[in-house]
């Protein structure tokens, strides 16, 4: 039987298990409950694995055991996120978080339930495998760096071997219609960083602020001039996307506070833009603060850089999702996504790519639906087995091109 076919057969296994991972969301870099039900999805399939020494990752390796395999296997990497958001689930879907102020909004308990499926599927198919496959059950990717953990801990050489071509994927609870797949070769999600200003004034009363330092109208100018500065000194075709997330000062109307705060996430496309706009934006802020008589302290953090897809490997995932599911099932974006993903520093190290795939529930306006993070995000299970038959596919098909050419 095909790997599609087989893969619909678990559906329901998998979707079992992805409940599983939905009802109790675990956040960060520490998920002990979710690394125990991954170890448990692995358990008795032939896997070497490694657990992560600064996170609760897991690392599974499966070797090909096809007789003409060569000593120098073809490896190829397979990744899932595993961790959760700190929302309020707010979807009413029967499995619901368990677990107050925390939620999979944004759909890692599929990708990595689509992962667990994939491992028993390759399993079954390791007599074929002239190669190796590197399966990467990563946590933290939601803010805090995962797949950097894993990357320092050799996540990449797991096999023994530098990793010949790495696959990602990432369901969506908007955007396209569902179970739609996604491309883009290029960049295709943007840079992240971060912004962190506290303006710091004098206090005094609301009645005389000629007797105080106001830092709160300063604050004001500062968040309204960063969107002027990037129409006037940034090319609209580099696009740059600053949003003010938040905005914190004093304590009572009738009194100035002795400082304000804010803090903003930067999204880039070019690396050009992205190392002018950590010189522009502190040359900005301590020009407002100098001409309002205060100080600032402008703390600029890089955080992941853009999601770069390999061309190449792009058409391989490509060409694997026609041959499976047809040409209607494939859409390529024209412009990348403003969002961003730590997979990028996976695709900074080694060729891959990485796969959208819409899991808008049937039946639900795509362009209206919840976005995910929202409390109301909902990710339909029908999209679980396609995505796990793809994981899988992406491994067989190219370890067989790769082993074919050495």
């Amino acid at each position: 039987m095909s790997i599609a076919s087989d893969a619909k057969e678990m559906q329901g296994e998998i979707a079992r298990f992805r409940h599983e991972l939905h009802q109790e969301p675990e956040i960060g870099l520490d998920l002990p409950r979710t690394q125990e039900k991954v170890l448990k999805a692995l358990d008795g399939l032939p896997y070497e694995i490694t657990l992560g020494e600064s996170t609760t990752s897991v690392t599974a390796v499966l070797r090909g055991g096809a007789a003409h395999a060569s000593a120098d296997k073809p490896t190829v990497l397979l990744r899932a996120d595993m961790d959760g958001l700190p929302v309020q689930e707010r979807t009413g879907v029967e499995f619901s978080s368990k677990i107050d102020g925390a939620m999979h909004a944004c759909g890692h308990d599929l990708h990595t339930s689509m992962l667990a499926g994939a491992a028993t599927l390759l399993a079954e198919r390791r007599d074929q495998l002239a190669g190796d496959v590197v399966l990467m059950f990563q946590p933290g990717e939601e803010g805090f760096d995962g797949a950097g953990h894993m990357i320092r801990e050799g996540v990449l050489d797991a096999a023994g071997r530098r990793v010949d071509a790495a696959y990602g994927m990432h369901v969506f609870s908007s955007l396209e219609p569902y179970g739609q797949f996604c491309t883009k070769p290029g960049v295709m999600m943007s840079a992240s960083d971060g912004l962190f200003v506290t303006v710091l004034g004098a206090g005094g009363h609301g009645s005389a602020p000629h007797a105080a330092k106001d830092p709160v109208t300063a604050a004001a100018e500062m968040v309204t001039a960063l969107q002027v500065m990037i129409t006037r000194q940034f090319n609209m075709f580099d696009p740059v996307v600053l949003t003010v997330g938040v905005l914190q000062a004093g304590t009572k109307r009738n009194v100035i506070p002795e400082s304000a705060r804010f803090e903003a996430t930067i999204r880039t496309f070019s690396e050009a833009s992205r190392n002018r706009m950590m010189t522009a934006i502190p040359q900005l802020l301590k020009g407002i603060a100098s001409a309002h008589g205060l100080e600032v302290d402008v703390d600029y953090r890089g955080e992941y850089p853009m999601t770069v897809t390999d061309e190449d490997e792009t058409h391989t995932a490509e060409n694997v999702i026609s041959d499976m599911f047809g040409d209607s099932r494939l859409s390529r974006w024209a412009t990348p996504m403003s969002g961003s993903e730590d997979f990028s520093r996976v695709l900074a190290e080694v060729p891959g790519t990485f796969v959208g795939l819409s899991a808008v529930p049937r039946g639900v306006d795509h362009t209206t639906s919840p976005f995910n993070h929202s409390p109301y995000a909902t990710f339909d299970d029908g999209v679980l087995s396609d995505g796990a038959a793809l994981y899988a596919e992406l491994a067989v098909s190219r370890i067989a091109t790769l082993a074919a050419a050495n």
